[in-house]
C-alpha cells in the first residue's frame, strides 16, 4: 500500500514547446496552482504523505514528477532510481535535480549507458501493483533500445520487464493508456497498442477494462490508484461502473491546465514506496 509521493510545485509551469499533440494553448498559472493544490490535498486526504522537490526556473515541465527517474526497491530492500534520458533537450536538465534529490536521501543511482536511446521514467515504465514485474513502453518518447537496456538492468535484479509498443501519438506515454487497478485488473485504451503488445497486456491481467479513445484523450486512464481510491480528472457512467467492479472510489480532480501540456494526475506525482 502506497504511503508517500513526490511532487513538484508548478511555480514555473508553462507550455513553450509542442512536445505532444495536446500542446498549443496558453496556461492560466493561477488556476494551475489551484488545481495542483487540490491534487495534493486529495492525495493527503487519501492517506498519502506528500514530499516536495523545489522547482527550477525555466524548467516548465518539472512539475510532471513521474518522468525524470524510475523508482524501485531491490529484493534486498535497497531503494534505487534509474535516471531518465528525456527525448526533448528542454527537459534534460530536470533529471539532474531529481537525481540529486534522491541521492541525498540514500537512493542507489543505477546509471544506464543509453547513448542515443531514450527512457522517460514512470511515464513509460509502470510497476505491476505487486511490484513483481514492470510494464515498459516505447514508440514516441522512450525508444525500444532504451527499454531493452532498462530491461537488462532490471533482469539482473530479478524483475522481468514486458515491452509494449505504443502506436497512437495521443497516447505518447504508457501512463495515458494503461492504468493497473490492482494485481488482476487494468484500465486500458486498446487502440494505443500494437497487436502483440495488446496480447501481452491481456496475458498479464485476468480482467481488462477498456476505455474509448475519447475517454483516453480526456486522460481518464491517467488516474492515480491509492488506498482504495481512484483520482481521475473526469468521471462518466462507464468509468464509474468499472471502478465499482474493482471496489475503487472515484475522486475527481480537475487537471485541465496541465492537460494543455499533455499531462494529468498520474504525471504529477511519483510514488516513493
Amino acid at each position: 500500500m502506497s504511503k508517500t509521493v513526490l511532487m513538484c510545485p508548478p511555480t514555473f509551469f508553462d507550455v513553450r514547446e509542442a512536445k505532444n499533440p495536446y500542446m498549443g494553448q496558453s496556461i492560466d498559472r493561477k488556476q494551475a496552482q489551484q488545481q495542483w493544490d487540490n491534487l495534493r490535498r486529495s492525495l493527503e486526504d487519501s492517506g498519502i504523505k506528500v514530499e516536495l522537490i523545489n522547482p527550477a526556473k525555466d524548467l516548465e515541465d518539472m512539475v510532471f514528477a513521474a518522468n525524470q527517474v524510475f523508482i524501485g526497491q531491490a529484493r534486498n530492500g535497497e531503494k534505487f532510481i534509474v535516471p531518465s534520458h528525456m527525448r526533448y533537450p528542454s527537459r534534460h536538465q530536470e533529471v539532474a535535480f531529481y537525481v540529486d534529490w534522491f541521492r541525498g536521501r540514500g537512493y542507489k543511482v543505477i546509471e544506464l549507458e543509453l547513448g542515443q536511446e531514450y527512457l522517460e521514467g514512470h511515464g513509460d515504465l509502470l510497476w505491476h501493483p505487486d511490484r513483481s514485474r514492470i510494464w515498459a513502453a516505447y514508440g514516441f518518447r522512450s525508444t525500444r533500445g532504451g527499454v531493452e537496456k532498462f530491461s537488462a538492468a532490471m533482469a539482473r535484479m530479478g524483475f522481468p520487464v514486458t515491452p509494449l509498443e505504443l502506436v497512437d501519438a495521443y497516447c505518447y506515454h504508457l501512463d495515458t493508456c494503461l492504468s493497473p487497478l490492482n494485481n488482476d485488473a487494468a484500465l486500458i485504451y486498446p487502440g494505443a497498442f500494437s497487436t502483440p503488445s495488446l496480447a501481452a497486456i491481456h496475458g498479464g491481467f485476468s480482467r481488462i477494462h477498456e476505455l474509448t479513445r475519447d475517454e483516453a484523450v480526456q486522460f481518464m486512464g491517467n488516474g492515480i490508484v491509492v488506498n482504495g481510491r481512484f483520482l481521475t480528472p473526469r468521471l462518466n457512467q462507464h468509468l464509474s461502473q468499472i471502478l465499482a467492479k474493482e471496489d475503487l472510489t472515484p475522486i475527481v480532480v480537475d487537471t485541465s491546465e496541465f492537460e494543455k501540456a499533455g499531462g494529468s494526475a498520474f504525471c504529477m506525482k511519483a510514488f516513493l514506496d
